[in-house]
């Protein structure tokens, strides 16, 4: 959500002012999947990894700043956006018309602030589909996702109406469903402009959520056709009550299946739990883990840099943590978008995905106690990995 947006990842200009500049002396910017003359990525059915797993790339010291990185303080303390968001702030945001005049106010800062997104849009193409993601707001991601042969799309967390009408128009697509993972304004704004201006166009959710413009509520596993695209909606309470992950069957087109994933995981980490406990944020966290290694994580955030450091200063160790970190310190360098990741990946680095994991358990200090179930010690561990990350983010 967009005051998550604020507080938890900070924009990048406060975070040079306040932390100090990351200065990559090399760049190379390397993607996975073959590129077009547009800089479209192309998969076959056989796809390589993403980038930042190659054997060529050089480690990442141990303080989690690559080699060639540096660490530049600047003179200026800037504000800190990433306070902890309390209890009354929420309630305002997710319940009353204060919360939708602050994501306009947040949609009219970011468009002055980044004209064209966030970040440079890299689509990806399978035969038979096309994604696109959308930089929208300070770090959100909308998703056009385009059956090529019918020409028939569906938008996934359409924050900024705009932007997705210009992809809409660009790509010459109609626009059929929008799929919304959850209620909060900086996923859900969009609807009810792109729903006046697409008659049609059906919007689909949990009805647990107050998702403004609502016309299919969806249950558990319930599966949505828009053309030849097969979509299935996963409850994952958590983040929210009634948050949804929409997972796009790619069996058809020879490609690995897509996960959109909204605030339940993000690269490297996961929303916070303010509508449900550790344990209910643990399973939902399995449902997505459940989809399989080689299943596509398409994040509602661009989070990767701000994770990815923190999860360095937890496990020292982690050599793919430290590969990736690297990877996406290029990107961000150029201000390339850092998803999809698998996974797969994510269950080698992620710490809210590596609560089973010894070599973690031991970094925050915590063991299970005798007879204690397997499941509440993950939840312990989990919780106590999200209390350091919002201590983290609010210094």
């Amino acid at each position: 959500m967009q005051m998550e947006t604020d507080r938890e990842e900070g924009r990048d200009k406060d975070r040079e002012e306040s932390r100090g500049l990351l200065v990559a002396a090399k760049a190379p910017g390397t993607g996975w999947g073959r590129r077009d003359a547009r800089g479209t990525r192309l998969f076959g059915q056989s796809c390589p990894r993403p980038a930042g797993q190659g054997a060529g790339q050089e480690p990442v010291r141990s303080g989690g700043l690559p080699e060639g990185v540096e660490y530049i303080p600047t003179r200026k303390k800037g504000k800190n956006p990433m306070k902890p968001v309390g209890v009354a702030w929420y309630s305002l945001y997710a319940r009353t018309r204060l919360g939708y005049l602050f994501y306009q106010r947040q949609v009219k800062k970011a468009r002055e602030r980044y004209p064209h997104g966030h970040s440079v849009p890299q689509p990806y193409c399978f035969p038979g589909v096309k994604i696109l993601p959308i930089p929208v707001l300070s770090n959100n991601y909308s998703y056009l996702v385009i059956d090529t042969g019918s020409s028939q799309a569906a938008v996934i967390d359409p924050s900024d109406p705009l932007a997705v009408q210009a992809a809409i128009e660009e790509e010459g697509v109609m626009l059929e469903a929008i799929f919304c993972t959850h209620k909060h304004w900086d996923h859900s704004g969009g609807n009810e402009a792109l729903c006046q201006k697409h008659s049609s166009c059906r919007v689909y959710g949990s009805a647990l959520d107050a998702i403004p413009r609502l016309t299919n509520p969806l249950t558990d596993r319930e599966k949505v056709t828009v053309g030849c695209l097969t979509f299935e909606a996963l409850a994952t309470p958590g983040h929210t009550v009634g948050h949804m992950v929409y997972v796009l069957d790619g069996g058809p087109f020879g490609s690995p299946p897509c996960l959109f994933s909204g605030d339940l995981l993000f690269l490297a980490g996961c929303g916070r739990p303010f509508e449900g406990s550790p344990e209910t944020m643990l399973a939902s966290l399995d449902v997505a883990v459940s989809l399989g290694e080689d299943t596509l994580l398409w994040p509602g955030h661009e989070y990767a840099l701000e994770c990815l450091t923190f999860a360095s200063l937890l496990e020292l160790d982690n050599s793919a943590l430290e590969q990736k970190l690297q990877w996406v310190v290029q990107q961000r360098q150029e201000k390339r978008s850092t998803c999809p990741s698998t996974l797969g990946e994510e269950q080698t680095y992620n710490p809210f995905l590596r609560t089973h994991r010894p070599e973690l358990q031991e970094a925050l200090g915590l063991w299970q106690a005798g007879g204690e179930d397997p499941d509440a010690f993950r939840a312990r561990v989990l919780k106590e990995v999200r209390r350091r990350k919002d201590l983290y983010q609010a210094t």
